[in-house]
């Protein structure tokens, strides 16, 4: 890495990445790999700023060799490639017109990977959130959001068709889940495990007639896995039906018989546990999931868990005997698990100090070792010992690699083979610095780490400005990542020096960092921020006098948070995006049930302490310009918390600027929409600099 980045940073007559040439590149998904081996494929998107959109196509990537092929060309956002098990079918999900009828909901399509027509599988009225193959081949198991007290796919489409042609736009619930991110969650309805028989394209809700549903925050394929015989599916579902603001997840299983549904029985239900990512194991003796303790603290990670599904259940229990076989790695499996050939061991995603690697984690000993190493590798898949993976790093954006692996799921060696090279004509020739990782004492005296994002072609006998980009979370651990809307060598482009800094609170560094924040916001983050500004001041190449701090989420509420307690004039300029400003107003958002798990009360219970950790109770002492950034369909952290912010500044004079988008949520995400982001961003700190001004 070093020696590409010394490369790149010496090209003194290259070109600047760009906002422009940054929405020129295409966005590269998660894999799928053929049950051979030899192939895999994902969605690739291409943005526009022109048309301000982003299409996608499927491609098929050789693992052999060769070069890469677009295998879907008709379709605007074709996406979630899988392989069928035989290796006959790619399965995707689009919403196209076929037939002479156009989709209004997402469905399933099925395309040869040799090439061809996609044939829509069969028609789901209410559409397809997500979706996983039956191991025959025969059948696709899929999510869909139903009316419950309905029977049968006709009487599904009937009330959609009804529920479309209201003429009001009233939206009433009882439920405490009701909303999630940017949208409303659909009326009345709940997300529901459904199968399809690719024959005839029948479909069966495998849950109708029930009360059990699969959890209404963005159900996906990660929640439920299907038996290597196909006669059982195991899922997650939410025991208190929707009824609780941070609800704790179980397991059930259905046994089924063909299409029939024969029990539905629980599995794995703990008050106490969060459960997830349930994965049988090859022989289905197993099933692998992950387990939080919750009631014990709510920062508790996931560990890895199973279950001996040949176990007989004796009287009188009411869940499988089960036990966690991670608790002493303190690092955070995530979803999806994945079963090596020999059942010896469970891969998966976790992060380590800023990077994200796919591990083994042996069984056995309980041990974890590292098979594929990021940058960030987002996704993965493995047949045939293949991994195929996507992983960036702050220097590229997403790749596609694969490494071979022997049975027990090891690397043979570390040299990944890249399948792909769709951006590398856009990029070349771009000049990009460099990107290093390094440590400083923060808070209590503890190492903290810092990832800094050089210009292109630095010397370290001139002065720079300092830029910190504050990650949000505040439990994530970003640092060796290509960051599409926060990129740091776009920032870094401009002529700043760019801190990542991983405060305390941040993922990816063991449990104690994580909870150190709990119940103190602000403090020790705070306190490395400060730490880290300090350290950096005193680099000879750093202008003590240009100094700026930018943030989104939890970011933004740290640069209101700095606003009121550093001294003005030690930062010249903050921007905030769609920061947290007031913790009691805050309770207007799609994720109120962990306030006061962090905060370590309910307002209403103590509003003190509440206040105590709120940056608008200490806003008589902001004096700092500040650019602030919201999104009206923000349903994490509701705009009234930007406006509020920004009101405040203007009501006491402060210098502060406004910029708004009515059709954009807690990320900006339209292509015309995001590049004015980065130029009021840019503009905005160039106000206030003083280095330019001397140059003028």
């Amino acid at each position: 890495m070093a020696t590409s980045q010394t490369k790149s940073s010496s090209r003194t007559s290259a070109k600047q990445l760009t906002v422009e040439l940054l929405w020129q590149l295409q966005r590269v998904g998660a894999p799928s790999i053929s049950p051979d081996g030899s192939q895999a494929v994902c969605a690739v998107a291409q943005p526009s700023v022109k048309e301000n959109s982003i299409q996608s196509a499927i491609w098929l990537l050789s693992t052999l060799g060769g070069q890469p092929r677009q295998l879907t060309q008709c379709g605007d956002k074709d996406g979630r490639p899988q392989f069928s098990p035989n290796g006959d079918w790619v399965a995707f999900m689009a919403k196209r017109e076929q037939n002479g009828k156009k989709d209004e909901t997402s469905q399933i399509y099925l395309i040869p990977p040799d090439g061809g027509e996609a044939k829509r599988a069969g028609e789901v009225a209410t559409g397809v959130e997500d979706f996983k193959w039956f191991p025959d081949g025969q059948k696709i198991a899929f999510i869909t959001w139903v009316w419950p007290k309905l029977k049968g796919a006709s009487s599904q489409a009937e009330q959609l068709k009804k529920d479309k042609a209201r003429k009001d736009t009233a939206f009433a619930t009882e439920d405490a889940v009701y909303r999630h991110w940017d949208h409303n969650l659909p009326m009345d309805r709940v997300p529901h495990l459904c199968v399809m028989d690719l024959a005839n394209g029948r479909v069966v809700d495998l849950l109708e007639g029930t009360d059990f549903e699969l959890p209404r925050r963005e159900p996906s394929a990660n929640e439920f896995d299907i038996s290597p015989d196909g006669k059982s599916i195991c899922f997650v579902h939410d025991p208190d039906r929707g009824q609780k603001a941070a609800p704790r997840m179980a397991l059930a299983e259905i046994q089924l018989k063909g299409l029939k549904v024969q029990a539905i029985r629980d599995l794995v239900k703990d008050k106490g546990w969060d459960l997830a990512g349930p994965a049988y194991s090859p022989t289905g003796d197993q099933l692998a999931f992950l387990a939080s303790h919750q009631a014990l603290k709510h920062t508790q990670p996931s560990h890895l868990a199973l279950v001996d599904l040949k176990r007989k259940s004796t009287a009188g229990e009411k869940s499988a005997a089960w036990k966690t076989i991670s608790a002493k790695w303190d690092r955070e499996p995530q979803v999806p698990l994945k079963w090596a050939e020999d059942a010896s061991a469970l891969l998966c995603k976790a992060e380590d100090r800023g990077r994200q690697h796919v591990w083994r984690f042996d069984i056995a000993s309980a041990k974890p070792t590292v098979v594929s190493e990021g940058g960030t590798i987002h996704a993965f898949d493995e047949a045939a010992g293949q991994l195929v993976t996507l992983m960036d790093r702050a220097i590229h954006p997403g790749r596609i690699h694969v490494l071979k692996l022997d049975e027990s799921g090891q690397a043979l060696s570390q040299d990944a083979k890249r399948l792909e090279h769709f951006n590398d004509d856009l990029l070349d020739g771009i000049a990009l610095g460099k990107t290093e990782e390094h440590w400083f004492k923060g808070g209590q005296g503890d190492d903290v780490q810092v990832w800094l994002h050089f210009p292109p072609g630095f010397k370290s006998t001139q002065k720079y400005p300092l830029l910190h980009t504050i990650h949000g979370g505040p439990h994530t651990g970003p640092g060796d990542v290509w960051h599409w809307r926060w990129n740091y060598h776009v920032f870094a482009a401009q002529g700043y020096v760019v801190a990542n800094v991983n405060y305390h609170g941040s993922s990816g560094f063991g449990l104690k960092f994580l909870d150190s924040i709990t119940h103190k916001w602000g403090d020790l983050e705070l306190q490395d921020m400060e730490a880290c500004t300090d350290w950096l001041r005193k680099k000879t190449w750093i202008d003590k006098g240009r100094v700026f701090a930018t943030g989104g989420s939890y970011g933004g509420y740290m640069v209101a948070w700095m606003n009121a307690h550093v001294k003005p004039g030690r930062y010249q300029a903050y921007v905030c995006h769609a920061g947290c400003f007031d913790w009691v107003g805050m309770f207007s958002d799609d994720a109120y049930g962990w306030h006061a798990q962090e905060l370590g009360a309910w307002y209403w219970n103590d509003v003190q302490k509440v206040h105590s950790q709120s940056p608008h109770a200490y806003a008589a002492t902001m004096k700092t310009p500040t650019l602030v950034i919201h999104g009206a369909k923000d349903y994490r952290v509701p705009d009234a918390q930007g406006l509020a912010y920004y009101n405040t500044l203007k009501a006491k004079g402060v210098d502060a600027r406004l910029l708004w988008y009515p059709d954009e949520n807690h990320w900006i995400l339209k292509p015309a929409n995001n590049v004015i982001w980065y130029h009021e961003f840019f503009n905005w700190i160039k106000r206030y600099d003083p280095g330019l001004k001397k140059k003028k």
